[in-house]
C-alpha cells in the first residue's frame, strides 16, 4: 500500500468540567468561549488516535488542521505531541459567529491549500455543538465520499472498509479513496503522548493562515456567512403548582382520588 496523506480536523471546545461557567452573549447569542478554558474536543483525541494508527500501517504523513482563535496552538501541539507530523491554524475574526457551513467552507479552503489528500479523519460531533454537520458538510465541499460515526476502519492500497454505527446496530461500508471519516469513541483509544512527540511538539512550526490567504470571501464565512443562526434563548415559564397532601396513607389516597375525579382525569364513580 502507498503511503497515505491525512488530515484529520480537530476543534477546540469548552472544557466540560466547567461548563457551570459558560454564558451567553445577550446580543450575539454565542456563547463566550473566552470565559472557559478550551479543549481539544474529546472525539477528535480519538480521531488523530486513528489517523496516526493508519500512518503507522501504511506510512505518510498526518496533518492537523483547526479553525480557531490564537489560542488554538495548544490543541495543535497536543495533537502533535500524540503523532501528528505537521500543524496548521486558520485563525481570522473574520470566522467568529460561524455556524457548521461557514466552518465547513474554512476548512475546506484550507485541505485545498494544503493539496494532495486521501483520507480527512473528523470526529462524529464536537461536545459543544453535537450537530455531527461538520463532517458531512465538509465532505461534500470537498466533493468525496463521507462515513459518519466509523467504530472500525480497515484501509487498503484503494479502499477503505468501515464499521458505521446505525440506529439499528452497525452497518459496513466500503468507499474509494479520497474519502472522508467521522470516527465514535469506540474507532480507537487515544494514547497518552510520549516524551518524544512532547518535546517535538514545542518545537512544532504552526502554519497560519488568514480568511485572505485562503481566499474566503467575507459574506461565506463566520456570522455573515452563516444560514444558521441563534435568534433567542429563554428558559420557560412554568405553569403548574405542586401541593403536598397530608394525612394517613389512606387519606391521602382518598383526597387523591377524589381530586382526580373532580378534574376528569378519573371517571366519576360509578360510571
Amino acid at each position: 500500500m502507498p503511503p497515505l496523506d491525512i488530515i484529520v480536523c480537530i476543534k477546540p471546545v469548552p472544557d466540560p468540567r466547567r461548563w457551570d461557567k459558560l454564558k451567553l452573549d445577550p446580543e450575539t447569542m454565542l456563547l463566550r468561549r473566552a470565559e472557559v478554558p478550551a479543549v481539544m474536543n474529546p472525539l477528535d483525541r480519538h480521531a488523530v488516535e486513528e489517523a496516526v494508527a493508519v500512518r503507522e500501517t501504511a506510512g505518510g504523513i498526518v496533518s492537523v488542521l483547526t479553525m480557531a482563535p490564537p489560542s488554538g496552538e495548544e490543541q495543535l501541539m497536543e495533537a502533535v505531541a500524540m503523532g501528528c507530523d505537521r500543524a496548521y491554524l486558520v485563525s481570522d475574526r473574520a470566522f467568529a459567529g460561524a455556524d457548521t457551513l461557514a466552518t465547513a467552507r474554512v476548512l475546506a479552503a484550507a485541505i485545498a491549500r494544503i493539496g494532495r489528500f486521501d483520507l480527512v479523519f473528523c470526529g462524529a460531533y464536537s461536545a459543544d455543538g453535537s450537530t455531527s454537520s461538520v463532517g458531512p458538510q465538509l465532505a461534500e465541499l470537498l466533493g468525496i465520499a463521507d462515513l459518519t460515526f466509523v467504530v472500525g476502519l480497515e484501509v487498503g492500497a484503494d479502499v477503505l472498509c468501515a464499521r458505521c454505527r446505525a440506529e439499528d446496530g452497525e452497518a459496513v461500508y466500503e468507499s474509494a479513496l479520497p474519502a472522508l471519516v467521522t470516527v465514535d469513541r469506540d474507532v480507537a483509544a487515544p494514547r497518552p503522548p510520549r516524551m518524544t512527540g512532547i518535546m517535538r511538539a514545542r518545537q512544532a512550526d504552526i502554519v497560519r493562515w488568514s480568511a485572505a490567504d485562503l481566499g474566503l470571501r467575507p459574506d461565506a464565512i463566520g456570522l455573515a456567512g452563516s444560514p444558521t443562526q441563534m435568534l433567542n434563548v429563554f428558559t420557560p415559564s412554568v405553569g403548574r403548582k405542586g401541593e403536598v397532601l397530608q394525612g394517613s396513607p389512606n387519606e391521602v389516597v382518598t383526597t387523591l382520588v377524589a381530586r382526580l375525579r373532580a378534574d376528569r382525569v378519573l371517571h366519576p364513580e360509578g360510571s
